[in-house]
């Protein structure tokens, strides 16, 4: 089990953490739904920006910047690949979200990406990848999301990324529309999974990380508005703690955080635990916390 303690040294340490971290901060919103099925998961980034994350990073005295949300749209005559759905789509608005993460990247800013659904990882972490080449990726998630087009259940490519971005699976991509433009840029070794209840504590280098974070990563006790929730996830305290352990390495490059999606929490409290949840995986990774 992770500590619970968490919560009490980052209250203790914000403001000496927000002194000797001055960050160059890039808000992109990215409400991609396509890799799923369910439309709400679009609303995700204005959610969160209604959540006072971006008023509590200001207090915090960080240079903030917000790139406002990508748009995009259906590509026409999008029939599945095999059983993969809107290939097309999904290729075309990650090849728009690399371009925008380089920029943010290149813009000398730490990148925070509010999602949408996790499909949009192809396009984040090959952006981030583009401007550090020994770049690691700490994945937290209740699913492994590295199906590929031949063995996915669903068809959705949610639960693909990260065979896309692996060198390994190539071999499993071939001829996919619309991802022409995407090369591999991770290695098995470079990826770290947080699974439902643990973190290697090893998992530590001196490369540049980039943290994919699914909402589902948590119970769904705590964040019931995702489209896949899974019984037995990280409790407020495990994901604040592996935000903390992130942010302690000083190596963060950029952030996802995907998959809240408001349409399907059943009342108010269950939208505002969810979105409030994510917003303090944010601030807690970045050295802020919510006031």
């Amino acid at each position: 089990m992770l500590p619970g303690k968490g919560m009490i040294l980052l209250n203790r340490g914000v403001s000496m953490i927000c002194r000797r971290f001055n960050h160059k901060i890039g808000i992109l919103g990215a409400p991609l739904s396509r890799g799923q099925g369910k439309e709400g998961v679009k609303t995700g980034p204005d959610a969160l920006r209604r959540s006072g994350l971006l008023t509590a990073l200001q207090a915090g005295g960080c240079d903030l910047k917000d790139y406002g949300n990508l748009t995009f749209e259906d590509e026409p005559k999008d029939e599945p690949f095999g059983t993969v759905k809107m290939p097309r789509t999904v290729g075309k608005a990650n090849a728009k979200l690399f371009q925008a993460v380089n920029k943010v990247k290149a813009d000398g800013r730490l990148c925070v990406i509010l999602g949408g659904d996790h499909s949009l990882a192809i396009g984040s972490i090959s952006g981030d990848a583009s401007c550090h080449s020994n770049l690691c990726v700490v994945w937290v998630d209740a699913h492994a999301d590295i199906n590929t087009p031949n063995t996915t259940p669903s068809g959705n490519l949610h639960g693909q990324p990260l065979s896309f971005l692996l060198q390994e699976l190539q071999t499993e991509i071939v001829g996919v529309p619309g991802f022409s433009w995407l090369e591999p840029c991770l290695t098995a070794k470079d990826i770290v999974y947080v699974g439902l209840r643990d973190m290697d504590p090893g998992e530590k280098g001196k490369k540049p990380i980039h943290l994919s974070f699914d909402i589902d990563g948590f119970d769904p006790v705590l964040a019931p508005a995702t489209g896949t929730p899974v019984e037995g996830g990280l409790t407020y305290e495990q994901g604040i703690f592996v935000a903390n352990e992130i942010h302690k390495t000083g190596l963060l490059s950029a952030i996802d955080l995907v998959e809240v999606n408001p349409s399907l929490g059943k009342t108010e409290e269950e939208v505002t635990s969810t979105v409030n949840s994510g917003r303090d995986i944010i601030l807690t990774a970045l050295g802020y916390l919510a006031k």
